[in-house]
């Protein structure tokens, strides 16, 4: 049996229940603090612990190159992918500003990019090869690649150490074309529903996308028959990555908080490979990108925030990780009824 497909860690229900127990008795009416509630009961769970926190947390960001830019699926140059690992590593980029601010930990992991020099300081060196193959010619990577770029997601989940909450983001030029296709393939959507201007392509631009996407799904649609098919003809090096990193939270027991459309993708395919992955995934926000309501609704997710974003980098998880601390700050903060010398009230 491969790694991804060993058994997960499950939520404890014991933990849930007295958490559950805990929010009737504080000085609230019951429920009045909807999701901040719901929070921090599956936190608890999760995390096996009577008061739950979001303090130590780990975000990494994935970057890789796809074959499939060659097609003119992107706005942005592939160089671009480059570029913005050097930016991730100097402190530039947005998932940047957001780490120092949150105080959680960020690394940069580069799991495929064009780069064939030494990588910036500060970068861990997990490449598999020099960007993905073009998945509209052929299959976008070899099963043993496969398997090297979800034990890199692994890996990181690893070197995290003892922490509360894991965040992974992603970097690579087209890649909301490899989760475009990894997304209809999974859910037996159509390319024009789902498609969307990524980096910000036109009306004109996403139409051939979703016709290079559907080119694509044409050649390979004889193969694609289990989730590791389809991640490894579709995908990208950084989208495994980051669902190896999923699958290994949940085997770890850690909670992940997952970002937007990419993310999302990466999330869906981790399902597939694992399904008792599920009630790991805390999904932080609803991606301004088309297809991702679709994915959201195959996996039964109702995110946090809905603000229109869609830089991905786990920029959007890391809007959302106050509002994880303020949940637990309430659960385990606030006096309960008894303590406060509060009437409770009855139903009547």
């Amino acid at each position: 049996m491969s790694w991804w497909a060993q058994a997960a860690q499950t939520p404890d229900a014991g933990f849930e229940q007295a958490a559950r127990q805990r929010q009737t008795q504080l000085t609230k009416p019951a429920g009045s603090l909807g999701q901040l509630e719901t929070l921090a009961i599956r936190l608890a769970a999760l995390q096996r612990r009577e008061q739950p926190r979001a303090e130590r947390i780990a975000i990494t960001v994935f970057a890789a190159d796809h074959g499939i830019a060659a097609r003119g699926v992107s706005a942005f140059p592939q160089a671009v992918t480059q570029q913005m690992i050097g930016n991730f590593a100097g402190g530039g980029a947005a998932i940047s500003v957001l780490a120092r601010t949150l105080g959680a930990s960020l690394e940069v992991v580069d799991v495929g990019s064009i780069n064939t020099g030494a990588v910036p300081a500060g970068v861990v060196d997990a490449r598999v090869a020099s960007g993905t193959a073009d998945f509209s010619r052929g299959p976008a990577m070899s099963a043993a690649q496969l398997e090297q770029a979800l034990m890199a997601g692994h890996a990181a989940v690893a070197r995290a150490g003892e922490i509360d909450l894991f965040i992974a983001g992603d970097m690579g030029i087209a890649n909301t074309s490899a989760a475009t296709a990894l997304a209809c393939a999974l859910l037996g959507a159509a390319p024009n529903e789902l498609a969307g201007p990524g980096t910000g392509l036109d009306a004109a631009g996403v139409r051939a996308k979703a016709l290079v996407i559907a080119e694509a799904l044409a050649l390979h649609a004889a193969r694609l028959v289990t989730p590791e098919a389809v991640l490894a003809r579709l995908g990208g090096f950084e989208i495994a990555a980051i669902a190896g990193s999923y699958i290994a939270c949940a085997q770890r027991g850690v909670p992940a908080l997952i970002d937007g459309f990419i993310a999302s993708s990466a999330a869906l395919c981790a399902v597939r490979l694992n399904p008792i992955v599920l009630p790991w995934l805390i999904f932080a926000h609803r991606s301004a990108e088309p297809g991702h309501a679709r994915m959201l609704a195959a996996m039964q997710a109702e995110p946090l925030l809905d603000l229109g974003l869609r830089l991905g980098e786990a920029s959007g998880a890391a809007v959302a990780v106050p509002l994880l601390r303020l949940a637990c700050a309430l659960h385990n903060e606030m006096a309960t009824f008894a303590s406060a010398g509060v009437s409770a009230g009855s139903a009547c």
